[in-house]
């Protein structure tokens, strides 16, 4: 699997060394004034300085929660998703507790939302069976 690229706005660059690096476990890699980029699981995500881009994003209801529209994050196997839900517990407020999303379907997967300081949402999620990523 080739790893994505994603860049997006932050408030405050040591607030997201602090959720990125410190909380989530991210190693640090480049950097300047304006940015820094970090190792999100073998993929590479860039925090830039762009505080009036920051807010609140809108939501559509999926399975009955408000899932915000704009969002990144991570597919991992079920143990490595709980490790880091049991890490994350009293650390972030979830937008969506964790939970198992679409039960009994073929989409079945774990699922949890939560946003880092400057509101950008993040949905880590986990299948039992990877090969059901993207079943319909």
């Amino acid at each position: 699997m080739h790893p994505f690229h994603l860049a997006f706005p932050v408030h405050d660059l040591s607030a997201a060394r602090s959720f990125y690096g410190e909380l989530l476990g991210c190693p640090e890699g480049r950097s300047s004034p304006e940015w820094v980029d970090f190792d999100f699981y073998g993929h590479q995500i860039v925090a830039h300085l762009a505080p009036e881009l920051c807010g609140t994003a809108q939501t559509n209801e999926v399975d009955g929660k408000g899932v915000p529209v704009r969002h990144f994050g991570l597919v991992l196997d079920m143990e490595s998703w709980e490790a880091l839900r049991q890490r994350l517990e009293g650390k972030v407020d979830f937008l969506i507790e964790p939970y198992i999303r679409f039960k009994g379907e073929p989409g079945e997967q774990a699922t949890m939302f939560f946003t880092d300081p400057s509101g950008n949402a993040i949905e880590i999620k986990a299948f039992a069976d990877m090969g059901r990523l993207f079943a319909k």
